[in-house]
């Protein structure tokens, strides 16, 4: 059975592991990313780290037929490197594909973005497996997508698509990280659920969550969930719109791809049936009733293991 190697780059984590070809993960490890002080010392220490596991493994770099990346886009594919990540910043232009490539005897190697990736990985090997049509929603620190139609992963002109996360929900609205207003991301990532909630505790507004959280600076969509449990108020006004944001978002989502099944994964889905219940309520209502009437929208089932999965279904993608 085929195997590669794995690498799912983030801004505070570097993870890898070898893959065989039905997704089993056969080992793996994480580096910190130490992002801020560039690409070249990142790259080094988790190359070491991914040689040891190999040693540990007792595979050589000549057992493997690829190297899969997932990386935090935008992306320049002709180049492979990253291409003005603001998670990665300074790493814009670094060889990343050809340095890793390098370090293992020249094994070809692709970088995708992250959330492409994933969608990939929930499809082969995941919760999307069996069907043709799988769209891959991220709901944490920001909202990321990857969308896989008629069997085939959607790259776009060159290599970003699928930037699900910055579909606009109005015409202004917050600012959001990519520099414009009113995106899906700015409303209803965990990162903008947690700031709307403590905006609405430093406007005054009574709640418990301040006291799960300590003070209204360190509250997070933890604590929201904490008092969501207790029935809080606040709590429950402020899921009850962000259930609103996301079922508009997944709405679009459904009525541009079409999709059989919509993967939800990242950090928001720990709230389980009180995302996922009136999530997918919210969701049908916003969509065409027929389109609606065919998708179901369902947990992630690769865990943890998601990126580094997904990064390898894009290498034996490349390999075949």
């Amino acid at each position: 059975m085929r195997k590669v190697l794995a690498f799912d780059l983030g801004g505070t984590k570097f993870a890898f592991g070898v893959v065989a070809e039905d997704g089993t993960v056969l080992g793996s490890g994480r580096v910190e990313t130490l992002a801020e002080k560039g690409a070249a010392q990142a790259v080094a220490r988790v190359a070491a780290a991914a040689h040891q596991l190999l040693a540990d493994l007792k595979l050589r770099p000549s057992d493997l037929c690829a190297i899969g990346i997932a990386s935090p886009g935008p992306l320049d594919t002709v180049r492979g490197c990253v291409d003005g990540s603001p998670n990665l910043p300074g790493w814009t232009g670094y060889p990343i594909e050809g340095e890793l490539s390098k370090s293992f005897g020249g094994l070809p190697a692709r970088i995708d973005n992250d959330c492409n990736a994933a969608a990939l990985g929930e499809y082969l090997f995941g919760a999307g497996k069996g069907k043709k049509n799988v769209v891959y929603i991220t709901i944490s620190t920001g909202i990321g997508g990857g969308a896989v139609i008629d069997g085939r992963l959607m790259r776009g002109a060159n290599g970003n698509a699928a930037e699900l996360g910055h579909i606009p929900l109005t015409m202004d609205g917050p600012r959001c990280g990519c520099g414009n207003h009113g995106c899906w991301e700015a409303y209803a990532s965990g990162t903008a659920i947690a700031r709307r909630t403590r905006e609405a505790l430093a406007a005054g507004r009574a709640s418990s969550i301040t006291g799960f959280a300590g003070s209204i600076e360190q509250v997070t969509t933890h604590h929201l969930f904490q008092a969501l449990t207790q029935k809080d108020p606040l709590a429950v006004e402020i899921w009850d719109q962000s259930i609103d944001y996301l079922g508009r978002g997944l709405g679009a989502v459904i009525n541009t791809f079409n999709p059989d099944v919509i993967v939800v994964g990242g950090g928001v889905t720990a709230a389980g049936d009180a995302l996922f219940v009136p999530m997918r309520a919210k969701a049908n209502g916003y969509a065409f009733p027929r389109l609606a009437a065919v998708c179901s929208i369902v947990p992630a089932a690769l865990g943890g293991n998601v990126g580094v999965v997904g990064a390898a279904a894009c290498a034996f993608e490349a390999a075949v």
